[in-house]
């Protein structure tokens, strides 16, 4: 029998068994379908959250306290306290890192809000520079859309002045204008001096949901803490950064007397160290969840052999039949195993557009009730490994029921009620 002959009697059985081959290829479908929503939603939280990390610039290092973890014991082995203002004042030095271009401390913990009869729990967020103005603005890429951040010499003073996020001025302001307001954080006055338009979420940070301050102001009234959560540097151009990096190094540990690196109590991450990191780990997870959708691929090969056997039985008298007619083992063997494979294949097709669409559908509703600039993305090696793997399956699982099929006795088949 030729190849073309045992496709066609293969199709012209399946077509004749028109319920049980819908029942067998659903295991398949469920399987790839999941497989294909996991890389794909996969793919796009990547690339949402290293545009995230991305969004605070290339030249942007972020000086960190405690130990840099690589495993669960080093959580417990933070210094969590250990930049100060020592610390803050050594790097703006231009004699210590002299191709800095700008350096923020930043301080951040939750604080409730009010004003009037409204309450709203928000993250406060203290930055700025003593210095210079419009700091906090610059590296963050964070502008009022009414209104104007606080000063330099607001920094100095520790004005209780504050700039809030668009959905503070939602819930605490509805449809009035909060530009000159007065609103309370913790148990202090402060006058809102800028908002912010709808900005989302940069590295981390979700400003609509965030009141920004100076830095002295939340640590003196706020926060009530001495030490600085990160200090933010900017390099003066991507060229330095390295040499920034070791410049931080090498003053922090002068004036924390640490001659050991490995007992640094703090790390410093780039944008680049820190967008690698996390594509290592989104990477992992995606395929350690692909793994287990994969499982379903193996119920449904297994599904896929017991639904075969079964037409092995039903179909006995054809089977019969048609060695009775000059049909050789071989003959039954590749029309049982072609129909496992084409049974598998369509429902990797089937899955492979299933998975796609309701990917592409989320993808979509992310972005328009989200408002995450969430991009769909088709895994092409997903899909094709996926076509690929189906066949296998339907290979190996219909390999079992084919040959038995073919090692049947024409006459006992005939005989068969």
């Amino acid at each position: 029998m030729t190849f073309k002959h045992s496709l066609k009697t293969a199709l012209s059985g399946l077509r004749s068994n028109r319920s049980r081959s819908a029942l067998t290829i659903l295991g398949i479908v469920i399987g790839i379908t999941a497989i294909m929503l996991v890389l794909s939603l996969g793919a796009g939280a990547q690339n949402l959250i290293l545009d995230q990390v991305q969004g605070m610039g290339a030249k942007t290092i972020v000086v960190i306290p405690g130990r840099q973890p690589s495993g669960p014991s080093d959580f417990a082995n933070v210094f969590l306290d250990s930049l100060k203002e020592r610390d803050l004042r050594s790097l703006q030095s231009k004699l210590h890192v002299p191709y800095a271009e700008d350096i923020m401390p930043i301080v951040f913990g939750t604080v409730r809000t009010a004003y009037k009869n409204e309450t709203y729990q928000v993250t406060v967020l203290g930055g700025g520079n003593k210095e210079k103005d419009s700091v906090m603005e610059e590296m963050f890429d964070v502008h009022p859309e009414r209104g104007s951040f606080f000063t330099a010499a607001d920094v100095q003073s520790k004005a209780p002045t504050a700039v809030i996020g668009d959905k503070v001025r939602e819930h605490l302001f509805g449809d009035i204008d909060p530009l000159g307001k007065k609103m309370r954080i913790k148990d202090k006055t402060f006058q809102i001096t800028g908002v912010l338009g709808r900005k989302g979420q940069v590295s981390f940070f979700n400003f609509d949901d965030m009141v920004l301050v100076p830095y002295t102001t939340a640590q003196q009234y706020l926060l009530g803490r001495k030490y600085f959560d990160r200090i933010i540097v900017s390099a003066d151009s991507e060229e330095h950064i390295e040499k920034v990096v070791s410049d931080i190094k090498g003053v922090i540990r002068a004036n924390h007397d640490i001659t050991d690196p490995e007992k640094d109590d703090f790390f410093v991450e780039t944008q680049a160290d820190l967008a690698e990191r996390l594509k290592t780990i989104t990477t992992a997870l995606t395929l350690f969840l692909s793994g287990v959708a994969g499982i379903s691929l193996f119920v449904g090969g297994v599904g896929i052999m017991n639904i075969m056997l079964v037409s092995v039985t039903e179909r006995t008298r054809e089977i019969g039949l048609r060695k009775a007619v000059g049909a050789t083992n071989k003959d039954i063997l590749t029309q049982f195993l072609f129909e496992a494979v084409i049974l598998t294949l369509f429902g990797g097709i089937i899955g492979t557009v299933l998975g796609s669409s309701l990917s592409f559908v989320i993808s979509f509703a992310i972005q328009k009730f989200a408002l995450m600039t969430w991009g769909f993305s088709f895994p092409y090696l997903g899909a094709m490994l996926g076509l690929f793997v189906s066949a296998i399956v339907g290979l190996v699982f219909g390999l079992y029921p084919a040959r038995r099929a073919s090692q049947l006795n024409p006459i006992d088949a005939l005989r068969h009620e």
